[in-house]
């Protein structure tokens, strides 16, 4: 069970092409590079942001 031969890729090649078509395969990688460009841009977002903190800080009294 080595490594696939050039034949092997071909047929798994030809097989791909006759599911998705000819145009659709760049239109799913389009698709897939917005989708990570809105998620760097998402993380990027999440850091930046002016809103406060969620952590309290708690003061104690001073006892006397």
């Amino acid at each position: 069970m080595g490594s696939f031969s050039m034949w092997h890729w071909l047929i798994v090649l030809a097989i791909v092409l006759l599911l998705f078509g000819r145009g659709k395969i760049p239109e799913l990688m389009g698709d897939v590079a917005k989708g990570i460009k809105n998620f760097k841009k998402g993380m990027s977002d999440e850091d930046t942001s002016d809103a406060p903190s969620k952590t309290v800080d708690h003061k104690a009294d001073e006892v006397k």
